[in-house]
């Protein structure tokens, strides 16, 4: 319901602002603007999916090849003692937490173009368990949000972003984006957890996540003791060489157990088309709607209104020119991404907005996209309190990015 009202309310504000536009400054051209953009982002939701297609269909089909090889069967053991308590609806041993835990890697890795394929993976999998079809199960929650909390230990692109436009360190974003997305990631935890009446306290739950905690101080001391030119080039080499290393995980144990490979492949990558076609409908919605409320203006009349009550506690207000950044970012990955490099090249890259637009962009997810992708992916209409969460998570992550970037760079 939630999703069904602000949708609706794209429309309706950006209908207000335009006739606002029209009457009183006499913008005649802001409503051919607004049709405008329906037509393009109407293109750029089927294009997406289009994109979508090859690379869905080569990871579902090298995941029936993980699950027939065996191990897929082998990851959900190795976490199953972790998921059994924070997805207790799910049967234990279940392979859907082979799929979660490879999906909540490649996120981390900064793979998105194989992490979509292994999520949607995990969503149709959970929705075989769900009783109600329609209405998003506490599993599928917990996992959309863990989702658009957006964790990620490697911010590859944005460190490429950065290189290309002449950055002095491209990885000084590195540590700041990896606290606010860890930041993200815990009140989405803790949100959904409430909700579900889960314990966080319980030892193996602790005990899991005191582990990546671990481990994520130790990357973090790991990378601060060598040159940014190493950070790149370790961070690249690493996630492509795990990446790869799966694959051939995959095929190389199906082979052992006399698995036929190419016929594993080929009946799972039929799935692929079949999903990327189910989800247009609901990747076009979203996206004209966020279209159409960006482009009347509404955006920037939140973040100019934002920075005027900032001014006026006398709080300094020199992250505010980022802002469009973390509004954006829930709402588009494609348009936050063309704000962070319009923010660098306008105030420089290296300048404290160029830096805090990075970390802005770095912190969460793409909240609506994800849900309407992963949601849509299977049918479901009633996504309960998964938006509230998520972008509860959203919030989490910008508040931290805007107080690590003061504490880094300002």
């Amino acid at each position: 319901m939630v999703l069904n009202y602000l949708w609706a309310a794209f429309f309706l504000i950006a209908f207000a602002i335009a006739l606002f536009q029209l009457i009183v400054f006499r913008d005649v051209e802001i409503f051919q603007k607004l049709v405008t953009s329906t037509f393009d982002n109407a293109k750029l939701g089927f294009e997406i999916s289009l994109g979508l297609t090859g690379v869905m269909t080569l990871w579902l089909g090298l995941m029936k090849v993980g699950e027939r090889g065996g191990i897929i069967a082998i990851f959900s053991r190795l976490v199953a003692p972790f998921f059994n308590r924070l997805f207790p609806e799910i049967p234990k041993n279940h392979p859907v937490f082979g799929s979660i835990l490879m999906n909540f890697s490649a996120n981390m890795l900064g793979l998105d173009n194989a992490a979509t394929p292994l999520g949607l993976k995990a969503m149709k999998e959970m929705q075989e368990l769900n009783p109600i079809k329609d209405r998003a199960s506490n599993p599928q929650i917990m996992f959309l949000v863990l989702n658009t909390s957006g964790l990620t230990i490697i911010p590859i692109s944005i460190m490429v972003f950065r290189a290309q436009l002449g950055a002095a360190d491209p990885s000084d974003i590195f540590i700041p984006i990896l606290l606010a997305t860890f930041f993200s990631t815990t009140v989405g935890l803790i949100a959904v957890a409430l909700y579900q009446r889960i314990n966080l306290f319980n030892p193996v739950i602790l005990a899991y996540i005191g582990t990546l905690l671990l481990l994520i101080v130790g990357l973090i001391y790991y990378f601060s003791t060598i040159s940014q030119e190493q950070v790149s080039v370790i961070s690249q080499v690493a996630s492509n060489v795990i990446l790869f290393s799966i694959i051939i995980s995959f095929v190389g144990l199906a082979l052992i157990r006399k698995v036929n490979v190419y016929e594993a492949f080929i009946e799972g990558a039929k799935e692929g088309f079949s999903v990327a076609i189910t989800i247009i409908p609901y990747l076009v919605a979203i996206l004209v709607a966020i279209g159409v409320f960006r482009t009347s203006g509404a955006l920037d009349m939140i973040v100019d209104g934002i920075g005027y009550l900032i001014a006026l506690t006398g709080v300094n207000t020199d992250f505010v020119p980022a802002l469009p950044v973390a509004f954006m970012k829930p709402l588009s990955g494609s348009g936050a991404r063309g704000l962070m490099v319009e923010a660098m090249t306008t105030y420089g890259v290296d300048s404290f907005v160029g830096r805090m637009a990075s970390v802005f962009q770095g912190s969460t997810e793409t909240t609506f996209y994800v849900l309407a992708v992963y949601f849509g992916s299977v049918g479901i209409k009633r996504s309960r309190y998964a938006l509230t969460c998520g972008l509860l998570a959203d919030l989490a992550g910008a508040i931290a990015a805007i107080f690590i970037a003061y504490l880094f760079f300002h």
